[in-house]
């Protein structure tokens, strides 16, 4: 009987040196319920289809093209895996760096000018022209948040949510972007210096934030419709980098009560537990209702840098994307302890998403 395997697609960066569009892709590789690599292909050329995502249907595949001006382009996916180009559109904004689908449009956050754009999508996988929804505002890091920067979307309800790194915000926005422009709002104001990147919602509605300037994990409970308080934060991991220097949150996952975190600089993927706190609860860990601790700190190997990552098998199995090592990193995790191991490596040309199929 042959093991099952599921099929990840991957996004990736031109090689360094090298301009957007010079060889760089979309991958299709395949991963067994162990974590074992089956191989991988470059399924079709994109200049810096650094984030991707699926429609609902799984039939359109979305990426993003992280270079000037900014791009989206969507692909029809076959029965054998396959991809063909169906649509492209503008990106609403500069520097394309995260996108996520409904049925009907793609939000995309664009980094380098902190606009958020919503593109309408047919069920072909067409896109429309975007309507856009520009960002305002600075924070204390001079050098990264001297204006706005929108680094994700997340379907939230009936609405989106966006963070924004440069100005310490979460915004939000109708999800049908059929509003006014002029009836934005500021879902949740994050301490100075935070550098929200990505963030999760818990089945109770609870977001946590992936601070990517002060690497701490930030949490914000329902505040009423359309707000969300922020009621502490602790730090993500107790590892550095070599000169004593926090590192740099990048994605973050959920699965069951452990949260996933890659953390480039000490290049680890820490795992954290996430627990509600017993009542009348305090001390450290203790985050307004909940009990946050860390649990793990999973090697991933110098220079790694991971990117981003995808939890499979009901959490038992991440696969990181390493960017700077040029590779696919598979961790086993022990979903009783939160310890976990690389079980696999895959050489993949400047990996930067992760995507199951």
């Amino acid at each position: 009987m042959s093991i099952p395997t599921a099929a990840l697609w991957i996004g990736t960066y031109p090689t360094a040196g090298d301009a957007p569009g010079t060889g760089e892709g979309i991958w299709r590789v395949d991963i067994d319920p162990s974590g074992r690599f089956a191989g991988g292909e470059l399924v079709v050329q994109a200049a810096s289809p650094s984030f991707l995502a699926l429609d609902p249907s799984g039939r359109t595949l979305l990426a993003v093209t992280e270079r000037e001006p900014g791009r989206l382009t969507s692909f029809r996916v076959s029965d054998a895996g396959e991809l063909s180009p169906a649509s492209a559109a503008a990106s609403g904004g500069s520097g394309p760096c995260h996108v996520v689908a409904t049925a009907t449009v793609a939000w995309v956050a664009n980094y380098t000018d902190g606009v958020a754009a919503a593109v309408p999508l047919a069920d072909d996988g067409g896109l429309r022209a975007p309507r856009t929804f520009s960002h305002a505002g600075s924070g204390p890091v001079a050098d990264r948040q001297e204006g706005p920067h929108a680094h994700f979307t997340h379907v939230w309800g009936d609405r989106v949510l966006v963070s924004d790194l440069g100005t310490d915000e979460l915004r939000t926005y109708p999800l049908d972007a059929g509003e006014e422009v002029g009836t934005t709002t500021v879902a949740a104001v994050l301490p100075p210096g935070t550098g929200p990147r990505h963030l999760v919602e818990l089945a109770d509605g609870t977001i946590l934030v992936a601070g990517e300037l002060d690497c701490r994990l930030h949490v914000l409970v329902p505040a009423g419709p359309g707000r969300l308080e922020h009621v502490g934060s602790v730090a993500i991991t107790g590892r550095t980098m070599p000169d004593g220097a926090a590192g740099y949150p990048s994605h973050i996952s959920v699965a069951g009560d452990l949260v996933h975190v890659g953390v480039r600089g000490p290049d680890v993927l820490s795992v954290l537990r996430v627990r509600e706190a017993p009542a009348g609860a305090d001390g450290p860990g203790v985050v307004g209702h909940l009990v946050v601790e860390n649990v793990s700190d999973v090697d991933l190997g110098a220079g790694a840098w991971p990117r981003h990552h995808a939890v499979l098998a009901d959490g038992a199995v991440v696969v990181v994307a390493a960017q700077n090592t040029d590779e696919l990193i598979a961790v086993r995790l022990d979903r009783a302890s939160g310890a976990g191991e690389v079980v696999d490596r895959l050489e993949l040309p400047v990996p930067a998403c992760v995507l199951e199929a």
